[in-house]
Parts: C-alpha cells; structure tokens; sequence
C-alpha cells in the first residue's frame, strides 16, 4: 500500500495555522477538530513547520502561563519529516516509529498534498487485515 491510498480515501483537505498564531488559539483548533497537529504555513499549500500537542506541553513546560500567548513560529518544528504519495505505508510507518512522531505532511512538487497518521495507518491495516480474514473464511467455506 502507498501514501496515496490513504489520502484516496480521506482525502488531501490540511488543517493548517499561520506562525503568528498563538499556543492558546493553537490548542483550540486541535481540540475542536480532534487532532493531533497542524501545519504551519502561510497559504496552506506551503509548509513552514508543524506543530503538535508534544511541542505544546514541551512549551508549558519551559514557559509555564507564559506558553498560551506565545507564537507558533517560537515553538514549531521546523525540520520537518515529509513523505510522497508514492511512499510505502510500512516505511513511513517505520520511519514514524523510529523517529518518534505521529504525523507527516504529504509533499508533491513542493507542494502540501495532505497529511498522514499513525492512525491512518492502523486503521488501513486493519482494514486489510478484516479483508484478508474475509477472503480466507470464503475459500474456507467454498473449500468444504
């Protein structure tokens, strides 16, 4: 399976903030959409950094009440993993695993195509795995 499959099937849309934004209004967003992260950018298709909720709790815990007025560009991450949509799921989820990280953003072109997550990935295989057990019980069934 690729990195396509996945956004074939959730699609590209990114939720993306701007770097003046602030930790406070960050952690709404990623409370009301239920998220993990988000992509910094200025226009949504060029990404400066992401920002996720370990990058929060690493700012409240440097900057204690200070953190919620803070800006995202003090406290993303700039160096950024990214992946294409030709990737492998099983290396980029090895390369997530290792690196310790949940989310990579999807580029093409230089372009931000979508993002993918660990979730993502546990839920296309598990989806695999139910159809392969699916077809094993029908030849089971049409083998007796």
């Amino acid at each position: 399976m690729k990195v396509r499959d996945i956004l074939r099937k959730k699609g590209g849309a990114v939720e993306t903030v701007r770097p003046g934004e602030t930790v406070s209004a960050l952690c709404k967003r990623l409370r009301n959409a239920r998220i993990g992260a988000l992509i910094v950018g200025q226009d949504g298709t060029h990404m400066e950094g992401i920002v996720s909720e370990r990058d929060v709790v690493a700012c409240i815990a440097e900057h204690g009440a200070r953190a919620t007025t803070m800006k995202l560009a003090d406290i993303m991450t700039t160096r950024v993993t990214t992946c294409s949509e030709d990737d492998n799921l099983s290396s980029i989820a090895r390369k997530m695993t290792q690196q310790r990280f949940r989310h990579i953003p999807v580029m093409k072109g230089g372009r931000l195509t979508g993002v993918v997550s660990i979730g993502d990935i546990v839920q296309n295989r598990l989806e695999e795995v139910e159809l392969e057990a699916g077809v094993l019980r029908d030849i089971a069934l049409v083998s007796h």
